[in-house]
């Protein structure tokens, strides 16, 4: 048998890194799509803001004990740039979710949310040298809009709110953000430290918010079996090893094709709904389905490969 050259052998590791990177984003986004469920689960005993501060609270106290490496001090611009990972990935982006809830309909939050890929497309066209917007980028943001929009109303009638629909814009373009700033983190940070900064400076972005909504004079209620099963769930599998997961996959194939796997979510959550639920799955829904895999296809097959997939 031959040997391979140095080209072949780096062509394998790069493939396998492209391989390993797309598996972790499905695998985030398989999580995350089921997170609605805990969510309107906890709802029933605490507020929104309640649940932002508990759920990142457990989650950073967990990586204090599993992660305890040092991150050492680089300068105030790198303080800076986990900050703005916190403040994007964490508090502004389920801050500004909860908050549009509370004025506009869940389906408009949802449709609006799965905008990500093509908000995160368009920041790095402009911040990237190695991620610009293709023509493909769009006609699969319509193929797969036109799936979410099915599988949300399903058959019901658009009703818009300005101020609702702006927050959930906001919280659009706050995920996008953060999925475009950790492409900036230093690769020799361990994934671990990483979420554990992001996830302390987004906690303490977000006591102000808990503190103006009465949180500091309100005692925590007593939570049964299953809310605790819904919050740790929230907290150590969709905080700490979806953020893990995620940074991981944008540093393997960069920012855009991580954001790509967004538009499943709605997908995954209808089947959790289905399996947790006992909601029933309509014809119009699996049109649905199928128009965002088609999306998710055309944005998949496009002539862009981060400079950075290798590393």
């Amino acid at each position: 048998m031959p040997c391979q050259t140095p080209l072949q052998t780096e062509s394998r590791a790069v493939h396998k890194n492209h391989l390993y990177g797309h598996l972790l984003a499905a695998l985030t986004i398989l999580i995350w799509g089921t997170t609605l469920v805990s969510t309107k689960t906890l709802l029933l005993v605490l507020s929104p803001e309640e649940i932002i501060v508990y759920r990142f609270a457990l989650a950073y106290g967990l990586l204090l004990v599993v992660s305890r490496d040092a991150l050492g001090w680089r300068g105030w611009r790198e303080e800076l740039l986990f900050a703005g990972l916190g403040l994007t990935g964490v508090t502004l982006y389920f801050w500004a979710e909860n908050a549009a809830l509370k004025y506009t309909l869940s389906a408009n939050v949802g449709l609006i949310v799965s905008s990500i890929p093509i908000m995160t497309a368009m920041i790095a066209h402009f911040t990237t040298h190695d991620e610009k917007f293709g023509w493909n980028l769009l006609a699969g943001f319509v193929f797969a809009m036109a799936g979410i929009a099915l599988i949300i109303y399903n058959g019901r009638v658009l009703q818009l709110n300005p101020l609702g629909d702006t927050l959930a814009l906001a919280c659009s373009v706050a995920f996008s953000g953060y999925s475009v700033l950790a492409r900036k983190v230093a690769v020799d940070y361990g994934k671990l430290v990483v979420v554990r900064k992001t996830f302390f400076w987004g906690l303490f972005a977000a006591l102000p918010v808990w503190l103006l909504s009465g949180g500091a004079h309100a005692a925590m209620p007593k939570l049964d079996g299953a809310a605790w099963a819904n919050l740790l769930y929230l907290a150590i599998v969709a905080s700490v090893l979806g953020y893990g997961m995620w940074n991981k996959a944008v540093g393997l194939i960069g920012s855009v094709r991580t954001s790509n796997y967004i538009y499943l979510m709605p997908l995954i959550t209808m089947l959790a709904a289905v399996l947790v639920l006992n909601e029933r799955i309509t014809p119009i829904m699996l049109a649905g389905g199928a128009l965002i895999l088609i999306g998710v296809y055309v944005n998949e097959h496009r002539r862009f490969r981060p400079a950075r997939a290798a590393q």
